[in-house]
């Protein structure tokens, strides 16, 4: 049977809360084994943990969003991170990475705020290479500085999710060993195909970012979509949807370092 993997998703979401035990196992279904979960501050990591708890097939990561420093929003205070910080040490043997983090260029204009959001992505990624977790990265209308600042910190083990800048620049994230996770939304996305052509297999893998991100912008999205974004690769690459599963899910499972 085939067995994919779901690298980044908001399950924990209130889009979610009616139906998200349909919602997996409409995705064990499809094949989707094992399900990324994503914290993006202190409070929404503990709903990630109490998930994960009950759902064995859910894939906890706890993070600070880049977007906590958006400009329609006060700023942080300085212990978030800190917050976030011990959430991480204190379950990381519990815990699969660090998640979502990264930059957001977008929300995040003023350049105060940019640094302030570039300082709390370098403290966790120093945090993810002294306890040897990987990165599940946000980097929103900045993907080449995003590449930068991990390859400055000496990033290892590292997830660019939905990487939505050149595809030049996502190559020299491939140079660095670093996945790039492809959501559903490849089947209406010139830019995800472009990216999708000029990258090796090998730098694949495979992610829903439920709800969003989906073929197509109106509909909530979910896992058991993953069966479109193999198709999708598939035709671009020229090759069998079965190599595409194998490969993508062999990546997940050694970045993750799931067992097979």
């Amino acid at each position: 049977m085939t067995v994919l993997i779901d690298c980044h998703s908001h399950l924990t979401a209130p889009e979610f809360d009616a139906d998200r035990g349909a919602v997996v196992d409409r995705a064990r279904a499809a094949g989707v084994a094992q399900i990324a979960l994503v914290g993006q501050d202190d409070r929404e990591n503990l709903q990630v943990l109490a998930a994960a708890e009950a759902e064995p097939a859910f894939l906890p990561f706890l993070g600070l969003h880049p977007d906590r420093f958006a400009d329609r929003h006060p700023l942080p205070d300085p212990g978030l991170v800190e917050a976030v910080a011990a959430q991480i040490r204190q379950r990381a043997g519990a815990i699969r990475g660090i998640g979502e983090v990264g930059l957001d260029r977008w929300v995040s204009q003023d350049e105060d705020r940019r640094e302030a959001q570039a300082d709390a992505f370098a403290q966790l990624i120093g945090l993810a290479n002294e306890l040897d977790l990987p990165l599940n990265v946000h980097s929103r209308s900045a993907g080449r500085r995003t590449i930068d600042l991990l390859i400055e910190r000496g990033a290892r083990r590292v997830l660019l999710h939905a990487f939505d800048g050149k595809a030049s620049h996502a190559l020299r994230g491939v140079e660095a060993g670093f996945l790039f996770s492809i959501p559903p939304s490849l089947v209406r996305s010139p830019q995800k195909r472009k990216l999708v052509k000029a990258l090796p297999l090998e730098a694949l893998a495979l992610e829903s970012d439920s709800p969003v991100l989906g073929p197509t912008r109106e509909e909530r999205n979910e896992p058991a979509n993953l069966t479109l974004t193999v198709r999708a690769i598939a035709e671009i690459k020229g090759i069998g949807e079965a190599e595409v599963c194998g490969r993508t899910t062999e990546n997940a499972r050694r970045l993750f370092r799931l067992d097979g």
